[in-house]
């Protein structure tokens, strides 16, 4: 982070808006913000399977870490069981590759006066690196798939309308601002930018589907099936830990904005490494879901940015020293 120095100028004079001109302009800005909005709202419904599908990504990626096995499927019909993970010895017929994926139609077969089940391969259906952990999720009330999908399109349009409402709340704060102050104020709102994607996307991509397979072990450890999962739980799962991380993620910014004024220092900042580390979880439970997987995965990455921000003081300081007996020499 660039090492800029916040500065206030005086107020400069001129005409000056009344209170109720700014409230007024405040209207504005809110109207704006929600026309935007909904107006995306609208969008994001149109396409909202579409959105539904990058949502489950995480779910569909809960296997990133684990070793590829053999499986099978059966049909009956028109349904189908599985993926099930195997071995080689349990089905000696099966192509080869560390993860072959097999179909099997299970059908009947008249051996003599009896009728068996037999199963026939079929080679269409027959791929390769199919993970058996297949997490199903389900709506288990009439009205549940439109809660679900105006959930998924309501967060996308705050995301895809987000340049809109963030320019007319900046539009109605940069007229209050100094030239000085301005040129303060962007390189952070930069930073703050940065670090909230790369919360929100290490979270999506990382963070996400190991904390989605931490939770089906713990199913499965407590004797638990942790398969089948209601839809609108889920989204709201993923959609508070991610944004939450998103927002925890400007931590930083606040420890380092302190520093920069001079309300802290490196000194405090090592002094407290221990409280940071309680309150980091405490953010994790109260920023996210309920569950100690997210809790835990949240607050590490947060110390982990404290620590970070310590090193940023420490540099800042010895830069400025550096500098003082520079001018002073």
């Amino acid at each position: 982070m660039a090492d800029e120095t916040i500065e206030i100028e005086p107020a400069a004079g001129g005409a000056h808006k009344s209170f109720w001109s700014h409230l007024e302009d405040l209207r504005k800005v809110l109207l704006r913000s929600l026309l935007a909005v909904g107006v995306a709202l609208l969008l994001c419904l149109t396409f909202v399977d579409r959105l539904v599908a990058i949502v489950e990504y995480p779910l569909r990626n809960i296997d990133m870490f684990e070793k590829p096995r053999p499986t099978v499927s059966f049909e009956i019909g028109e349904t189908r069981f599985g993926p099930y993970a195997v071995t080689r010895q349990q089905f000696a017929g099966l192509p080869p590759g560390p993860a072959p994926h097999v179909v099997f139609q299970v059908q009947a077969a008249r051996i003599g006066p009896q009728q068996v089940a037999a199963l026939r391969l079929v080679p269409d259906a027959t791929g390769t690196e199919i993970s058996p952990l297949r997490v199903r999720l389900h709506n288990f009330g009439p009205a549940e798939g439109f809660f679900v999908a105006f959930h998924v399109a309501f967060y996308s349009a705050l995301i895809l309308s987000a340049p809109f409402w963030m320019y007319f709340i900046v539009s109605f704060i940069l007229p209050a601002l100094k030239q000085r102050e301005r040129e303060a104020v962007f390189p952070w709102l930069a930073w703050s930018v940065f670090l909230f994607l790369a919360g929100v996307l290490s979270t999506y991509f990382v963070l996400l589907p190991v904390a989605l397979r931490a939770s089906v072990a713990y199913s499965d450890l407590l004797g638990f099936e942790g398969l089948d999962w209601r839809a609108d739980d889920y989204i709201s799962f993923v959609t508070h830990f991610v944004f939450g991380m998103g927002l925890g993620f400007q931590f930083p910014i606040v420890v380092l904005f302190l520093v920069k004024l001079g309300m802290i220092t490196h000194a405090q900042l090592a002094k407290y490494r221990r409280h940071v580390f309680v309150l980091s979880f405490i953010l994790g439970a109260v920023m996210t879901t309920p569950e100690v997987i997210t809790q835990v995965a949240m607050a590490i990455p947060l110390y982990l940015l404290y620590e970070t921000c310590i090193w940023i003081a420490w540099y800042w300081e010895r830069k400025k020293r550096r500098a003082a007996a520079a001018a002073g020499a």
